[in-house]
């Protein structure tokens, strides 16, 4: 009786030893699965990231020198203007403007979307003030700033998905590196 109960407990040893071997096999393919989707997953973040740091740069570039020439004109103007008149021409919009900010999943990243929503009188003209107080240079400022807003607003659309994209790819980065060097090699040694 003694002797059968022992090769039982060996024979239970033994299944739970094969079953545990069987747990640990799954267990790597699944994290060289795994490891295989966030490398593609990181080679394809960091793609659109390239492309995206790219455009951000161009249209930095291009919004820069847009505000510049409009500032330029601001500057015009207010030399030829009083300090109150100026701030009295500007002072009563005829457009209220607004940003509506919807969001798109890019590769597990929540990227946003902003467009503006302007709320205007459709018997207002864009310039709030009479043409015989101001100078040409203010109008040529404000018609400067209304064109680069569009351009500004990409921007901030840019470069907040280049942060997101770039907080991702780090994140992506680390689980990858943790597969690669410590778990699949920890798995790989404990299986032998």
């Amino acid at each position: 009786l003694h002797v059968r109960s022992r090769r039982q407990r060996q024979m239970c040893i033994r299944d739970r030893t094969r079953m545990n071997l069987n747990t640990l096999k799954a267990r790597l393919g699944t994290s060289k699965r795994g490891y295989k989707l966030l490398k593609d997953k990181q080679d394809e973040l960091m793609r659109q990231f390239m492309i995206l740091i790219r455009e951000n740069k161009s249209l930095r570039e291009e919004v820069e020198k847009e505000l510049s020439d409009s500032f330029a004109d601001f500057l015009i103007a207010s030399a030829f203007m009083s300090p109150e008149s100026m701030e009295a021409a500007v002072s009563f919009p005829t457009q209220k403007v607004g940003v509506d900010i919807g969001v798109k999943n890019v590769m597990s990243v929540r990227i946003p979307q902003m467009e503006f929503k302007v709320d205007q009188n459709k018997d207002a003209s864009m310039y709030s003030y009479g043409y015989a107080e101001t100078s040409a240079g203010l109008d040529q400022a404000i018609s400067g700033l209304s064109q680069v807003m569009e351009k500004l607003l990409k921007l901030a659309e840019l470069e907040k998905t280049t942060q997101l994209m770039a907080d991702e790819i780090e994140s992506t980065r680390r689980r990858v590196n943790a597969l690669e060097y410590r778990t699949i090699p920890d798995l790989e040694e404990t299986i032998k």
